[in-house]
């Protein structure tokens, strides 16, 4: 089923819950819990064409059993979709799958993922608002001036609020760190990306292009080497623009995790999950104590009116004797 223009409908996140697993291949400690608010899977809206935590617009279709396309195969189309709600855990991974495909030798322009302050508001940076505060990872795929750069070309640029994108230079005044990805739109298996942060310490970015189910880093950055200060407050999005030159960009599925360390270690998320999980436990010990001495004052209770009242009849029964 393939729906028109979406400027007023919502997303759905379709991430069911399951079981936590390892985030990092090889460290055990660190587990994760699916973000249901932030992730997305077919068939993407529910059967009313509304969603509860993603809003859809510009020229974004959505093909319920494929994909969110964000812009179609043809000139001049901007499209986006953005979380409804921030994402407010501090250590996190989001994992993306995504298709940039079109019929044409030349191709253009490329898309966009957000973690920013600003939301659903589309704008010239592939499709999105310039002057944004926060994180953008641009996937461009055609070179406009950038000599020595091979594309596709997958950069990531944090923005203050006030510094405009590089467009005449394809970002280069603005990067923060970036990598090559030849052979990203023209692979036959899944293209995906991976963003993995922790708060205040690293940011690492991971593709997977030229085989299925191996992943080439694009870069990790730690601080305080480096700003990766995303900001507390941020909206999870995507969008997309075609110029003269265009392709189809797809979101097939976005899959968001909170991190947390199940040995409780410093700098990883932690104020959670561990410990909300104990509540429970102790609460129950207390209750189950609580219930035992409250039992035995009952017992101890109903005993002694049984002893009282024994005593009471056996006394009145002396009494009655006594005047005989």
């Amino acid at each position: 089923m393939l729906l028109p223009r979406l400027s007023t409908l919502l997303g759905l996140a379709g991430l069911m819950a399951v079981p936590a697993v390892n985030a990092y291949d090889g460290d055990e400690n660190v587990k994760s819990i699916p973000l249901r608010t932030h992730s997305l899977s077919a068939p993407y809206l529910d059967s009313d064409f509304q969603s509860r935590w993603f809003d859809f617009g510009g020229d974004t279709v959505i093909r319920a059993d494929k994909y969110v396309r964000l812009t179609a195969d043809r000139p001049s189309q901007q499209g986006w979709i953005f979380s409804r709600v921030p994402l407010t855990a501090t250590n996190w991974e989001i994992e993306f799958e995504f298709q940039i495909q079109g019929e044409g030798n030349l191709h253009g322009d490329g898309f966009a993922m957000w973690l920013t302050k600003q939301r659903a508001t589309q704008g010239p940076v592939f499709g999105s608002t310039d002057n944004f505060e926060g994180l953008g990872i641009f996937f461009d795929t055609y070179k406009n001036n950038r000599p020595g750069t091979s594309f596709p070309y997958v950069m990531a640029m944090m923005g203050d609020g006030k510094t405009s994108y590089d467009q005449a230079h394809d970002g280069k005044a603005n990067e923060l760190a970036g990598c090559s990805a030849r052979g990203l739109r023209t692979t036959s298996v899944p293209t995906k990306a991976r963003l993995t942060y922790f708060q205040d310490k690293s940011l690492t970015l991971d593709l997977q292009y030229k085989s299925e189910g191996t992943w080439t880093n694009c870069f990790t950055l730690t601080s305080p080497e480096t700003n990766i200060a995303i900001p507390s407050v941020a909206y999870l999005g995507f969008s997309a623009e075609t110029g003269e030159l265009s392709d189809n960009h797809d979101i097939i599925s976005v899959k968001a995790q909170n991190l947390y360390n199940v040995a409780g270690s410093k700098g990883t998320s932690g104020s959670g999950p561990p410990r909300s999980a104990d509540r429970p436990q102790r609460k129950f010990k207390k209750q189950s104590g609580s219930w035992s001495w409250f039992l035995f004052k009952v017992f101890f209770f109903i005993a002694a009116i049984g002893g009282g009242y024994v005593g009471w009849t056996a006394y009145r029964s002396r009494t009655r004797y006594s005047r005989f």
